[in-house]
């Protein structure tokens, strides 16, 4: 090896030496910002579920097809809730089914409201959905290997039911239910548009949004 070529090496290693200290430098700045997005997002979620009670069932009768396409942003828990769901079917393999389980669940939770089906602790119940459905938005790919298609079905339904028994005595009409299934699954769909780590923090922030809503209602 002549001295040209030992100079060469000796400058190339040194070059790579000053590099990496850099490399870790950057890839620490991402990490950061992650972290300050998350906390944002937690901070404007847990406010809203501070400044909006839980309790955004008014009890009274919506009919018409605008009302039922609206009902689902008048409650904080419900938009939430949906919002999870989303999130959740976008980070696995058998997420296709989560959306339609969730909009047949509801729907049958709301007949039997109709019907004149009451559950106890229902707004307690309503704020734990919008606790677990986020924090399985948040682990969700962790999860996906533990988590079985069907136990992810009953889960979603088991909270979308209770979601449907909560709302259905608001609305009035088939059109007001058709509404508000296809406002739900809009707001489902969302879930599709950030990255997957945005959808991970978002999850998360839904997560600690629905641990104040229950923080209030308990």
């Amino acid at each position: 090896m002549n001295t040209h070529d030992h100079a060469h090496r000796a400058a190339a290693h040194d070059g790579a030496a000053a590099a990496a200290p850099a490399a870790r430098h950057d890839g620490r700045r991402p990490a950061r910002a992650g972290a300050h997005r998350l906390a944002a997002l937690g901070a404007v979620l847990a406010g809203l579920a501070v400044s909006l009670p839980a309790a955004a069932h008014p009890g009274h009768a919506d009919s018409g097809f605008a009302a039922g396409l609206l009902h689902p942003f008048t409650g904080l828990d419900h938009l939430l809730a949906l919002l999870a769901v989303g999130l959740w079917s976008r980070q696995v393999r058998h997420g296709a089914v989560l959306v339609p389980s969730f909009l047949v669940m509801m729907a049958l939770g709301a007949a039997g409201a109709g019907a004149g089906l009451a559950l106890p602790a229902l707004e307690t119940s309503i704020a734990a959905t919008v606790l677990l459905l986020g924090g399985l938005a948040a682990c969700a790919p962790s999860l996906q290997r533990r988590l079985p298609p069907q136990l992810a079905m009953i889960v979603v339904g088991g909270c979308a039911f209770l979601h449907g028994v909560a709302h259905g005595s608001e609305l009035a009409g088939i059109a007001s239910g058709a509404g508000f299934l296809l406002a739900s699954a809009l707001l489902m769909g969302l879930g599709a548009l950030p990255g997957e780590r945005l959808r991970r923090m978002t999850g998360a922030a839904i997560g600690a949004a629905g641990l104040c809503l229950l923080a209030g209602v308990v």
